[in-house]
């Protein structure tokens, strides 16, 4: 199994198919399994690289860390891949993690997609830290807080339920640290940046957000796209914060088509 090391902490990681590299940044609490919807179209087109975030699947984890080592963890995949530079995808608190890597290394991004993510400025509202401690709850209660109608209508309205059926599933089988969960969210929480930062990213940029997220509001991705200066925002319809279930096929058929074109520019 491949690892990388970053600061110590290991990394696990995996790739398939060729082409120009494309690195996937999973969002808070999840592993890399999560990107299951999108992955082979990916593979099919692009080297694509996924790994766990610090604190999920089978990666260690921390007791404290920042987004900041959360990048410096995504450059440490690409440095173990032997990846110069990359189309960089990050959903969520991935999204976060993907602008603070281009932030910090502009020359190594080719392209941003961000997917039901916003920028994390001072006045954003984040997770209260008494919710934290829902983490140390059994695995079993947790999924039965949400399961029901109101966990279905996360999705999106245009969530079948096989689909919803089947990345439950997928839920089911999660391996996460709970010290190394609570360590992502205090990160979260302890990290801003500003509105003029993100302006002054020049890589081409995709957004994508649907228009039922109830974590992450759809206005904060019109106020992504409408920030980065070359960017184009997709709505999701009846998506919810993991569009990849509601939304899949035309995030799938964007994010393809936008790659195409970020390689074309690049003269890839």
């Amino acid at each position: 199994m491949p690892y990388a090391d970053s600061g110590g902490v290991t990394l696990y990681w995996q790739e398939q198919g060729e082409g120009t590299a494309v690195l996937l940044v999973m969002g808070h609490r999840y592993s890399s399994q999560m990107w299951y919807p999108i992955l082979p179209a990916l593979a099919a087109a692009h080297r694509t690289v996924w790994f766990d975030n610090r604190g999920t699947g089978l990666s260690d984890t921390a007791r404290r860390f920042t987004v900041g080592a959360l990048a410096a963890d995504a450059f440490a995949v690409m440095d173990a891949a032997g990846i110069e530079q990359a189309h960089i995808f990050g959903v969520s608190m991935g999204g976060g993690i993907a602008l603070e890597m281009a932030m910090q290394q502009p020359a190594r991004v080719k392209s941003l997609v961000l997917g039901c993510t916003g920028i994390l400025t001072a006045d954003k509202p984040r997770m209260p830290a008494i919710m934290r401690t829902l983490y140390y709850l059994p695995a079993w209660v947790l999924r039965l807080l949400t399961s029901g109608r109101r966990g279905d209508a996360a999705y999106g309205g245009a969530a079948t339920p096989k689909l919803i059926a089947v990345d439950r599933a997928m839920l089911a089988k999660e391996k996460f640290s709970v010290q190394g969960v609570v360590a992502q969210a205090a990160a979260i929480t302890g990290y801003s940046t500003t509105r003029q930062a993100v302006a002054a990213l020049a890589m081409p940029s995709l957004v994508l957000h649907g228009d039922e997220d109830t974590v992450v509001p759809f206005s904060w991705g019109v106020e992504l796209a409408e920030t980065l200066p070359d960017s184009r925002l997709v709505k999701l319809d009846g998506s919810g914060h993991n569009f990849l279930v509601a939304g899949g096929e035309k995030a799938k058929a964007a994010v393809l088509e936008f790659l195409r074109e970020a390689d074309a520019r690049a003269g890839a």
